[in-house]
């Protein structure tokens, strides 16, 4: 018989022969002892946080458990729940396994983190306005995306870890040549340390699910894993992701430097390549891996955004049948941030005001599978 197991170190759960004295976790290699995971009671639901998060430093896990919790929700209504509930209304998820997938697919994630103390304002609206890109501009088919967001009544569709990564091996699965894939995250996004040596800045990238503080975060090693490893020939995947931390959430192996006018070596010191199965994987990223992004109204008074999500959207509707280059889009995102910033415009979310202080700075960064010119090479998704 297996027991589920979380590493005193990096707090990861695993599965384990009960019979064995002593484990080794499979992600940072330290030996634990052999007790199995226990349920935390009903009495103790405000203090789940303390054991659950992917190695968050203690200081910095204190601190997003204070700052996360107002009223800390109860557990029959938690979101974490996966349980499918009797919903008639069908989605992409629903589709058979054999059904030959629709060549355009998009997963679209936008956590707000409702129930907590502080949440994030602009991630709804962040996934209708990518949403209504998607069908108006690029020929999506609203039965081929799926929304994650907290307002779902389908429980699948609520943004929790196992829904994400549920929903995240969907978009691949059975990918053909041709297929354009789109995987959208509006979020809070962490860092962790690196216990793999496969990060050059010594530290992983994450996405917090809504569940985050119970089940940890999704780390980009996984993300890569998942949706850019198994990329077959001919297969176009972009991930845009407006969170903090973001720049390399898809360990691509590199990354565009607009200052320079040249692509930088990402490939993890490990000497481990982080390559796709000949498909191209492109990822559009809020900030740089030390930067902090903005959730706000300044860029539209009428509603609160994610800044890049807002600007990105802006800048390709504004170009209506003209295409624009991924040079020219990073470009103009770049500039319209900053002017926006110089004015004092992006004072961020609550969280990020807290943890890293009021000035923030952000340049949106384009990452991908393979080099390429990128002022002659079109975005298109």
């Amino acid at each position: 018989m297996d027991t589920r197991i979380v590493c005193h170190r990096c707090r990861q759960k695993f599965t384990a022969t009960a019979n064995a004295e002593v484990v080794f976790c499979p992600h940072c290699r330290a030996d634990n002892p052999n007790r199995p995971v226990r349920k935390p009671s009903s009495a103790s639901s405000q203090e789940h946080g303390k054991t659950s998060p992917r190695l968050i430093g203690k200081s910095m896990k204190e601190k997003l458990r204070k700052l996360l919790h107002g009223d800390a929700p109860k557990p029959s209504t938690s979101p974490s729940m996966t349980t499918v509930t009797s919903y008639s209304k069908r989605c992409a998820l629903d589709d058979s396994g054999d059904a030959v997938p629709a060549n355009k697919r998009a997963v679209l994630c936008g956590v707000s983190y409702k129930k907590w103390k502080y949440k994030l304002k602009g991630t709804i609206n962040d996934v209708k306005n990518m949403k209504g890109l998607l069908t108006q501009k690029y020929g999506f088919e609203e039965q081929n995306i799926i929304v994650l967001t907290e307002e779902q009544l389908d429980t699948r569709l609520i943004p929790t870890k196992a829904n994400i990564e549920n929903c995240l091996g969907w978009l691949v699965k059975g990918s053909r040549s041709g297929d354009s894939l789109v995987f959208y995250y509006s979020g809070h996004g962490l860092r962790q340390p690196d216990f793999i040596q496969d990060e050059r800045d010594g530290f992983d990238e994450t996405i917090c699910p809504v569940d985050f503080l119970k089940e940890g975060m999704i780390i980009d090693n996984d993300i890569y894993t998942t949706i850019v490893k198994p990329l077959p020939t001919g297969v176009k995947l972009h991930a845009i992701v407006d969170a903090c931390h973001s720049g390399t959430i898809l360990d691509l192996e590199h990354v565009y430097d607009r200052q320079k006018g040249e692509w930088i070596d990402n490939r993890p010191p490990s000497g481990v390549r982080k390559q796709t199965s000949g498909g191209l994987a492109y990822c559009i990223s809020a900030c740089e891996d030390d930067q902090v992004a903005a959730d706000t109204s300044a860029l539209n008074s009428k509603t609160m955004n994610g800044a890049m999500t807002y600007v990105l959207i802006e800048v390709v509707r504004a170009r209506e049948q003209r295409s624009i280059t991924y040079g020219e889009l990073l470009e103009e995102m770049e500039k319209r941030i900053e002017q926006a910033n110089q004015q004092g415009c992006l004072g961020g979310s609550g969280i990020l005001s807290k943890l890293f202080g009021p000035n923030l700075t952000q340049k949106p960064l384009l990452s991908a599978s393979e080099e390429f010119p990128v002022y002659e090479r079109e975005f298109e998704l």
